[in-house]
């Protein structure tokens, strides 16, 4: 009965991988890819991915909105 109730415990603790590569791509997008944040442009290629993480839900509203505050 141990052996049973461990498998199932066990079996139960897992990670999935995501529903579609595809589908995680259009909503992150590939900007980020060597961005460190130095630059005007690597700024724009960081906001370019939080925009798709709002808009697809990821993020909640607040922390949305925090992503712009102190920004001219």
């Amino acid at each position: 009965m141990l052996a049973l109730v461990s498998t199932l415990a066990l079996s139960a603790c897992g990670t999935t991988a995501p529903a579609s590569v595809a589908g995680l791509r259009r909503v992150v997008g590939t900007d980020l890819i060597g961005a460190r944040g130095a630059t005007p442009a690597d700024q724009r290629k960081i906001d370019r991915t939080v925009v798709g993480l709002c808009a697809a839900d990821v993020w909640s509203k607040p922390e949305c909105a925090a992503h712009g505050e102190g920004r001219p």
